[in-house]
């Protein structure tokens, strides 16, 4: 092979620099890997972002158990993932049953339930008024959220009585529009919270 070089041939470029034949190989084709796992990392991630989001402002108040400089998002992101994606369908989906809207260590209110009424979603539960480390001054925060994306937030003191019941109001709402609901305590001075329950709505 003499003379002056140019073009190209196969995977081969040919060209002539201060008089000499150069011969480099093409760059083979990027390709961003997107295996079955990365694919569904990403939507996993994706799903907990929308979460945080569709939260509002609750993550604010109830994100208190989190590493020093770890900002809230942060929190809430390192709380759910992966704990509460559901991959068994052939797309991840939030299993609400396991997201946690709320994470401090405060004790929660116990057996809590919830049943539709004309006024909205009225949840019962335990006080633990008389657990050691339980104040009564506690504040309970009760939070539905419906399918169409709309949050509706109650908040009331803990209370002294065994039981004690909380209304979210939503006059008219069908236990088939909730898409989740959730009840966790503040302390007095909003500086600790507790872990949220889950509530299943009947």
């Amino acid at each position: 092979m003499t003379g002056h070089m140019s073009g190209s041939m196969a995977n081969f470029n040919t060209y002539t620099r201060y008089g000499e034949n150069i011969i480099s190989s093409k760059a083979y084709e990027r390709k961003d890997a997107k295996t079955v796992s990365q694919i569904a990392q990403r939507a996993s991630f994706k799903l907990i972002v929308n979460a945080y989001k569709s939260f509002g402002g609750i993550p604010m108040l109830s994100f208190k158990d989190r590493q020093v400089n770890q900002t809230i998002f942060n929190a809430f992101v390192a709380a759910n993932l992966p704990e509460a994606i559901n991959k068994t369908r052939a797309v991840p989906v939030i299993d609400y049953s396991k997201l946690l809207v709320s994470k401090g260590t405060l004790l929660p209110v116990a057996a809590p339930s919830a049943e539709v009424s004309a006024s909205g979603i009225t949840l019962t539960y335990k006080t633990d008024a008389l657990t050691p480390g339980v104040s009564t001054k506690d504040e309970v925060v009760a939070l539905a959220k419906t399918k169409a994306g709309e949050l509706i937030v109650a908040r009331q003191v803990r209370g002294s009585e065994k039981t004690a019941t909380i209304l979210i109001p939503y006059p008219g709402i069908a236990a088939n529009q909730v898409e989740c609901c959730y009840l966790f305590v503040l302390n007095e001075d909003g500086s600790n919270a507790s872990d949220s329950t889950y509530v299943v709505v009947v």
